[in-house]
C-alpha cells in the first residue's frame, strides 16, 4: 500500500492530467505533424524536379541559413515577450506560407527556385517558433514534473513525425498542392491551441535594455556550462555526421525500390522508435547514470546508421531506423531537460535559441552535408562514413567532456 508521502509525490508528477499541458502536448502534435507533411512533400517534389542529391542537400542548407541569421533576435524576444504570443504568430504565418506552396503547385507552375523561396520563409518563422516553444513548456509545468513533461512532449514530437510523413507520403498521391493544403489547416489548429494556454509558473521576463552582453549571453551560458556545452555539440556532431534523412528519397527510389508511400514508412520508422522511447521515458524517468546512458545511446544511433546505409531491404532499413529513432530519443530528453533546468528562466529564450540553432546544425546543415557527400561518395558510402564518423565523436567527447560523462541526476529540483 502506498504511503500518503508516495501518493502526494505521484500526484505531484502527474502530468498530462492538467489541461494547460495537453493544449500544449496537442499543439506541438499539429505544428509538427504540419511540419513533417510539408517536408515530405518539399523532398519528393524537389528530387522529381531534378533528380538531383544536391539539390536535395541544398533544400536543408536553404532551410537552416534563417536560423543562424535570426538566432540573437529570436532568443532576445523569446525571453523579453509574451511567448506565447509569439508561437502563434508563427504557426499562423506558416499556414499561410503552406497555403502559397498549395496554390503555386496546383498553377502548375512551381519549380526548385520557389521551394527554395518557400523553404526559406518556412525556416525563418521556425527560428522564432522553435525555441521559443521550448521556453514557454517550464512555465507550463513545475520543475519536479518538467523530465516527464520534457518526455511527453517529445512523444507528441514523435507521433506526429510517425503520422507526418505517412500522411504526407499517402496524401501525395492526390498532389503536392492537397498535401500542402493539409499541412496549412495543422499549423492554423496549433495556433488556436496554443491562444488558450494557462501558465502555472510565474514567467521571469528579460528587463535590461538590448545590448551586445544581452543578445550573446546564450552563448556565453552555454560555454561556461560544460555539461550543457558537451551534450549539445555531442548532438550537433552525431547528427551532423550520422544523419541520413536527406537520402531518404534516393534510398526509397534508387536503392529499395518503393515509391512515395515507402518514402513516408521509411521517414515514420525513426519516430516509431523514438516514440515508444519517449513514452517509457516519460513513465520510468531517468534516475541515475544520465552522461554515461547518453553517450551509449549516441553510440548505438551510430551502429545503426550504418545497418541502414547497407541495407537493400526495406524491412531491414525500417528497423534500422527504428532503433536509431530509440537511441536519438534518449540523447534527446537528457539534453532537453538539462538545457532546461540547468538555465534561468529569464535565459532560457537565448539558450533555446543557440540550442535550437545547434540541433538545425545537426539536422538541416547535416542533410546539406549528406547530400554533398552522396555526390560524391554515392549515398550508401555517405551513409557508412556519417555512422563510423558518428561513433568517433562519442569516445572522444566522453574523454573532452568529463562533466557530462559523470553526470549522474538530471535534475536535484525539490519542487
Amino acid at each position: 500500500m502506498s504511503s500518503p508521502a508516495a501518493t502526494t509525490a505521484e500526484a505531484s508528477d502527474s502530468v498530462f492530467g492538467d489541461t494547460s499541458f495537453r493544449r500544449f502536448w496537442f499543439a506541438r502534435l499539429c505544428t509538427t505533424i504540419g511540419y513533417q507533411i510539408f517536408t515530405v512533400a518539399v523532398g519528393w517534389q524537389m528530387y522529381d524536379l531534378t533528380r538531383d542529391a544536391f539539390m536535395l542537400g541544398l533544400v536543408g542548407l536553404v532551410q537552416f541559413l534563417p536560423s543562424v541569421v535570426l538566432i540573437l533576435m529570436s532568443g532576445h524576444v523569446a525571453d523579453r515577450f509574451d511567448r506565447r504570443r509569439i508561437v502563434r504568430t508563427c504557426q499562423a504565418l506558416e499556414a499561410l506560407i503552406a497555403v502559397a506552396m498549395a496554390v503555386a503547385s496546383l498553377s502548375g507552375r512551381i519549380n526548385p527556385e520557389h521551394i527554395f523561396v518557400f523553404v526559406a520563409l518556412i525556416g525563418a518563422t521556425r527560428a522564432f517558433e522553435t525555441p521559443t516553444l521550448q521556453a514557454l513548456l517550464p512555465s507550463v509545468v513545475t520543475p519536479r514534473q518538467l523530465p516527464r513533461a520534457v518526455a511527453l512532449a517529445s512523444s507528441a514530437g514523435q507521433a506526429a513525425i510517425i503520422i507526418g510523413p505517412a500522411i504526407g507520403g499517402f496524401a501525395y498521391v492526390a498532389g503536392p498542392g492537397v498535401v500542402y493544403g493539409l499541412s496549412a489547416t495543422l499549423f492554423a489548429v496549433a495556433a488556436v491551441l496554443v491562444s488558450g494556454l494557462t501558465l502555472r509558473q510565474p514567467v521571469q521576463r528579460l528587463t535590461a535594455p538590448v545590448s551586445v552582453k544581452t543578445l550573446f549571453a546564450g552563448f556565453g551560458y552555454i560555454r561556461s556550462r560544460p555539461v550543457l556545452l558537451g551534450a549539445i555539440s555531442l548532438d550537433l556532431f552525431a547528427v551532423l555526421l550520422g544523419g541520413a534523412t536527406a537520402l531518404l528519397p534516393i534510398y526509397a527510389r534508387d536503392i529499395l525500390h518503393t515509391g512515395p508511400w515507402g518514402l513516408g514508412l521509411l521517414r515514420s520508422s525513426p519516430a516509431i522508435g523514438a516514440l515508444v522511447t519517449a513514452l517509457w521515458l516519460a513513465r520510468h524517468p531517468l534516475n541515475r547514470r544520465a552522461g554515461k546512458v547518453m553517450f551509449g545511446a549516441v553510440a548505438v544511433f551510430g551502429a545503426a546508421t550504418l545497418v541502414f546505409g547497407v541495407s537493400h531491404w526495406l524491412p531491414l532499413s525500417m528497423a534500422a531506423l527504428v532503433v536509431l529513432g530509440a537511441s536519438d530519443m534518449i540523447s534527446v530528453v537528457v539534453r532537453s531537460t538539462l538545457v532546461q533546468l540547468d538555465t534561468p528562466d529569464d535565459m532560457r529564450g537565448r539558450v533555446g535559441a543557440v540550442n535550437s540553432v545547434f540541433i538545425g546544425a545537426s539536422n538541416q546543415l547535416g542533410e546539406f552535408e549528406s547530400g554533398v557527400t552522396a555526390a560524391l561518395l554515392g549515398p550508401i558510402g555517405a551513409v557508412v562514413l556519417g555512422g563510423v564518423g558518428t561513433l568517433l565523436v562519442v569516445a572522444l567527447w566522453m574523454r573532452m567532456f568529463p562533466a557530462l560523462t559523470h553526470r549522474d541526476r538530471l535534475h536535484d529540483h525539490p519542487g
